[in-house]
């Protein structure tokens, strides 16, 4: 299994906190890194981007990477699953990472997220979701710590109903979680990056 990751230190030294990011179809490490890098207060946590196992080309005839075919959908899913418990052992292996672990997705990247929280070794203490829904096989349970569920007022690809039956499926699950719906589209921008910080945020003082 051959993968790759990119990490960004935290500002200060000694023992901090992880957040891994997963990008969307056809993206890149680079691009879920840059999303992750311009979270404010993130500058406090070791970012890691990791990149999907899958090579793909999109449209425009760029390279870029897949999370997920539609061909051995369930080996794929266990492969990517431990390939992200690799990166994260390797991690506290290197670094002064302490226990507390966050996931963000975005788009195709929230279904691993979720995957990560919770079919992986590790147990997160937050979920930020951008633009993706949970996988519908998943059964929510509080291994997904609290949940940032957000999405773009004109995303076309992540439908208002679509996360509308997100949003009940955490309710009904007793997930803590915050609903974000903020103008924009299939896309992060100044008003994501605020509500993701602000929970981010939040989310590191309930786990100091």
């Amino acid at each position: 299994m051959r993968g790759k990751y990119l990490l960004r230190l935290p500002a200060h030294s000694g023992p901090a906190p992880l957040l891994a990011g997963f990008h969307g179809y056809g993206q890149t490490a680079e691009d879920e890194f840059n999303l992750l890098c311009s979270i404010p207060g993130a500058e406090r946590w070791f970012c890691c981007s990791i990149q999907a196992l899958h090579s793909v080309y999109t449209q425009a005839g760029n390279p870029g990477a897949s999370w997920m075919t539609s061909r051995d959908r369930e080996q794929h899913i266990e492969e990517n699953v431990c390939y992200v418990d690799a990166v994260i052992e390797r991690l506290r292996s290197l670094y002064c990472v302490n226990d507390t672990l966050g996931f963000h997705g975005f788009s195709q990247g929230t279904g691993m997220a979720c995957r990560a929280a919770l079919l992986g070794r590790h147990r997160a203490g937050h979920i930020m979701l951008l633009g993706g829904d949970i996988p519908p096989e998943l059964s929510v349970t509080d291994r997904m710590g609290r949940v940032h569920l957000a999405r773009g007022c004109r995303d076309r690809l992540y439908s208002r109903e679509r996360y509308e039956r997100d949003s009940a499926r955490l309710q009904e699950g007793g997930i803590a979680f915050v609903a974000s719906d903020f103008i924009g589209s299939h896309r992060a921008n100044e008003a994501y990056f605020n509500a993701a910080g602000a929970f981010l945020a939040e989310s590191c003082t309930r786990e100091t």
